[in-house]
């Protein structure tokens, strides 16, 4: 067990930031932490990582307790938190091998050199770290946050704000540490969550919602399907709530209507029917693949 969780919860004066949360997490597995701003991620991760106390409850990391044996955990983690704060002035090899002297490496130039050719460093190393792009800056994050070969990889937010290039190269980097490690991770990306993680966890007001391996998180979907619809004319939409089959309705930006299906029979004739007996005009209908974004909304509106 890498990392076991039971009933912490966290209490800034008068807010629960997080309630009465627990799970465990295995090692090998790439797990993806999910919930709107202010949902308690940061909080989650901080506690596991030691930078802050639980109010209650008890953390362990690879057997050890969070709050007894800081020093033990912290030496099993390495922790890339979103703002990620990298000394600027300083070069990429130059910074690697500060934080491998904090960490007491032994072999400190054949781990860097590792290092370096494991995050595609090696172009970069000579550069100053302010003049890096933010992909590469993201890479020399977690260069530093797994330089001392921890068991288990904390990663907050490491996709944010890179370009779509630079997504794959950070996905493929955090698929291949996960082959050996424990990682831990968040974002706002549905489709990179869903590209990486083994697992995924939602948390919504401090408390978890859902936890479930990747493969079976359809089943926290309450509908069976989506549909879009667009019309020529405007319609009713209280009367296509009665269509036979419809659990919801949104319109979308773009005019067409967005519906959940809860039967697990084609509501698509009904539809037809609908649009001939009102003297619609049915221009668009096509059903969608159910997304792990589809979920999140649902779990957490």
């Amino acid at each position: 067990m890498s990392i076991s969780i039971k009933n912490i919860s966290k209490i800034y004066g008068k807010q629960k930031a997080l309630d009465n949360v627990s799970l465990e997490i295995n090692s090998g597995e790439i797990v993806g932490l999910l919930g709107p701003n202010g949902a308690g991620k940061s909080t989650l991760m901080k506690i596991i990582s030691c930078y802050i106390p639980q109010t209650t409850g008890q953390v362990e990391v690879m057997g050890h307790n969070v709050l007894e044996d800081s020093i033990a955990v912290k030496s099993k983690i390495g922790y890339l938190p979103e703002s990620n704060a990298l000394y600027s002035e300083m070069y990429v090899k130059e910074y690697l091998n500060f934080i491998a002297g904090i960490y007491k490496i032994k072999d400190k130039k054949n781990r860097i050199a590792e290092i370096i050719e494991l995050t595609g460093l090696q172009k970069e190393q000579h550069k100053k770290i302010e003049t890096l792009s933010k992909g590469y800056k993201q890479r020399v994050g977690i260069a530093s946050a797994f330089i001392h070969n921890p068991d288990v990889l904390i990663l907050d937010e490491p996709i944010s704000g890179l370009d779509p290039n630079q997504l794959i190269e950070i996905r493929n980097l955090i698929k291949s540490i996960g082959k050996t490690k424990t990682v831990l991770f968040s974002s706002h990306i549905m489709q990179e969550v869903e590209a990486i993680c083994d697992r995924i966890i939602i948390i919504k007001e401090g408390k978890l919602i859902a936890d479930s391996p990747k493969n079976e998180i359809q089943k926290l979907w309450k509908n069976k399907e989506i549909i879009f619809v667009e019309f020529k004319e405007e319609i009713d939409i209280n009367k296509l709530k009665k269509v036979k089959g419809i659990e919801g309705i949104t319109k979308t930006d773009d005019g067409k209507y967005k519906i959940s299906v809860s039967s697990e029979e084609d509501i698509r004739p009904n539809i037809y029917d609908f649009a001939k007996d009102n003297n619609l005009t049915l221009i668009g209908l096509h059903s969608e693949e159910i997304s792990l974004e589809h979920i999140f909304q649902d779990l957490t509106k």
